[in-house]
């Protein structure tokens, strides 16, 4: 958990906030609550001041003999929207045409969930996971997808429970659309991907 969030601030913060919409943050019912969200909070936002570049550092010299594109599909995603603190969650799909270096597998998780874990929006976390792989690889191309729901917007407002949003962000040889249709093409095997 992260060890930057300051649990007691947050506890005291929501107990302000549980009396704000008027409740008793004193309840037997509400007592512990406050610091339950303070350790949610923690884990939700674990990803503030982590350096994704950290999970990239051991990559391995090929010297172009690796394959043509390395994939790694359907990664979990979990992030706070920035906007109203409510959850979205989805998939995250990371391809990167490696040029001189490859990184180990469990890397590439590890580099989404360092992004995802903070306030966050998602088109923005698709740009941030494309950028830490290029500059953490150098690799020729990278491409990133990401499906979400976002509970801002099946939640609150239009309430759309079933929506859900796609982003892409590309680099390099993976920008060219025959490229990236490729990719999208091995991400969705069988085309059985409602979205994509």
């Amino acid at each position: 958990m992260n060890a930057g969030v300051d649990r007691d601030r947050v506890a005291r913060a929501v107990r302000e906030l549980l009396g704000a919409i008027g409740v008793d943050p004193e309840s037997a019912e509400l007592r512990e609550t406050p610091g339950r969200v303070a350790d949610s909070y923690a884990e939700f936002f674990a990803g503030v001041g982590v350096d994704p570049q950290q999970f990239l550092s051991d990559a391995i010299p090929v010297d172009g003999e690796t394959g043509e594109l390395v994939l790694m599909r359907d990664i979990s995603l979990r992030s706070i929207c920035e906007h109203h603190l409510l959850p979205f969650r989805g998939l995250a799909h990371v391809a990167y045409q490696p040029q001189d270096h490859v990184v180990g597998l469990s890397a590439l998780p590890r580099v989404v969930a360092a992004l995802a874990e903070r306030p966050q929006v998602q088109e923005r976390l698709g740009e941030q996971i494309a950028q830490a792989l290029e500059d953490g690889l150098a690799p020729r191309g990278v491409l990133v997808v990401l499906e979400a729901t976002h509970g801002c917007v099946a939640d609150r407002g239009v309430r759309e429970t079933t929506a859900e949003a796609v982003t892409i962000a590309s680099r390099g040889s993976l920008s060219e659309p025959a490229a990236r249709a490729e990719v999208i093409a091995l991400i969705a095997p069988g085309g059985d991907r409602k979205s994509l």
